[in-house]
């Protein structure tokens, strides 16, 4: 049979034969359903045409009425501090956005990026499954309204599904799912995909990319006082250059410029690189401006090291660096004028942090960037399912007023774990700590849960309606 017809038709076939009434699924872009997925042909999520101007398309994601019940009693399980309350919720709801992005990230803080991914997928496919008509993943003409709570879960699964597949070595995907997220508000970027298109283009050896992006976007976005876009676009132009055997001479001239502009990067990026400095580096106060550089600098500076630092290991971008490195030295001991015209800038052009680049840094989770968050970051509130959200948000329903429980002295910190494990006490680490438990209660809990979320994603399936058909005759389709 195999011979004949092709092992792919021979296994399509026995999948039908063990669920002849099961529906087809629909050929998605985003995901790669699975058979046991359940169709989310009736998930309460809907997609509308809000506005057409200036050649875009304006849409949003809409709630129905039974989603947003859904959406209420997902937020008391997170309020119920026990997170079977969440595994429960979206057993029943296999299509909730918010559900499934919670979980996610359950799994991925308990080590287990498969299933994590697996629920990232979900909801990618959940969301695909009700775009318009109109709305297209490719033209780059169609925008999302981040400030419009409904589109959240769309942009920040992508920005997770990025992620993952970039830990994979998808590191083209990761670049082309950063430019959809980019398309879709490209003047907001309220998950500043800029921050890390960069590293992705340079991994995914799309120099042109970079410098053609460069090229077109520097008049209206400024990327060149952006830390990770000035001195990745000097490594585009010299892998550029080297790959054709041509000369390094602008590439040379952006790295100047980049080490002129941002000089606080460059000692930690070779300590990361595991590259010493020579004396003169060391000892010259122009590349220790780190230590008196602006927080919000700091912030940016750190994440492009944490993030970036291996695309600077190779040993033909070191010694380019190190002879540029010298040639800096050598202008400022000279006393070029962009020396203090540069200092200026930095003081003042990065005296504070937008929302949305501290949104990025902890969904990033480049343990070096945070480090760098200030307290009214850390001691904050923050949900994995919409990580700080805009100040300014487009509110189409609110949630019935309802008694509040629990604890009202409870640490930022403390609600914090609580967001990816409603569970977490951390009074009973301490006490196991104090009583030599080293804390086996814990991992045992975590790995419990991990155990529950794998069946979740195995035995999911919708709850049942009334009027819902049981048996549903099977429906070819054909590219």
């Amino acid at each position: 049979m195999k011979r004949i017809f092709g092992s792919r038709v021979v296994q399509a076939d026995q999948r039908r034969r063990r669920n002849p009434h099961r529906t087809s699924q629909k050929a998605t872009w985003l995901s790669r359903p699975k058979d046991n997925w359940p169709p989310a042909t009736k998930s309460g999520l809907s997609m509308t045409l809000l506005d057409s101007s200036h050649g875009c398309q304006y849409f949003t994601f809409e709630h129905s009425r039974q989603y947003q019940k859904v959406q209420f009693d997902f937020l008391d399980a997170v309020e119920s501090l026990d997170h079977q309350n969440i595994i429960n919720l979206v057993h029943l709801h296999p299509s909730h956005i918010d559900g499934l992005l919670q979980v996610s990230e359950i799994c991925r803080m308990g080590d287990d990026t498969q299933t994590a991914a697996e629920f990232i997928e979900r909801a990618l496919f959940t969301c695909e499954s009700c775009f318009h008509p109109r709305f297209s993943l490719t033209l780059g003409t169609c925008r999302l309204d981040y400030k419009r709570p409904e589109n959240r879960g769309f942009f920040i699964a992508l920005f997770r599904q990025a992620v993952f597949v970039g830990m994979k070595g998808c590191y083209r995907t990761a670049l082309e799912l950063c430019k959809l997220i980019l398309s879709f508000d490209p003047d907001g970027d309220p998950l500043c995909i800029l921050l890390m298109l960069d590293f992705y283009a340079l991994k995914s050896e799309q120099f042109e990319l970079l410098v053609r992006l460069h090229e077109e976007w520097e008049n209206h976005r400024h990327l060149s006082q952006m830390p990770n876009f000035a001195y990745s676009l000097a490594l585009a132009m010299f892998n550029q250059a080297t790959d054709h055997a041509q000369e390094t001479h602008s590439a040379d001239a952006k790295l100047q410029e980049a080490l002129l502009m941002f000089p606080g990067l460059l000692l930690p990026l070779l300590d990361k690189c595991g590259i010493a400095a020579d004396g003169r580096v060391l000892t010259h106060s122009f590349f220790n401006s780190h230590l008196i550089e602006p927080d919000a600098l700091k912030q940016l500076s750190a994440l492009y090291v944490g993030r970036c630092h291996a695309c600077w290991k190779a040993p033909e971008v070191i010694t380019w660096l190190e002879i540029n490195v010298q040639k800096v030295l050598d202008l400022v001991d000279l006393g070029d004028p962009r020396v203090e015209e540069y200092k200026v800038k930095r003081a003042t052009r990065y005296n504070g942090t937008p929302r949305n680049i501290h949104r990025h840094i902890l969904m990033s989770e480049v343990k070096e960037a945070l480090s760098s968050l200030p307290p009214e970051v850390t001691n904050g509130v923050v949900v994995t399912w919409d990580p700080l959200p805009p100040a300014n948000p487009i509110i189409s329903y609110t949630r019935p007023a309802r008694a509040r429980q629990g604890e009202q002295d409870q640490n930022a910190l403390s609600l914090f774990f609580r967001s990816l494990l409603p569970n977490f006490n951390p009074n009973e680490i301490v006490e196991e700590e104090e009583q030599g438990a080293g804390g086996g209660d814990l991992r045992q809990g975590v790995a419990t849960l991990m155990d529950t979320m794998r069946d979740l994603l195995n035995n999911i399936q919708p709850a049942p309606r009334e009027g819902d058909q049981e048996d549903v005759p099977e429906q070819e389709e054909f590219d």
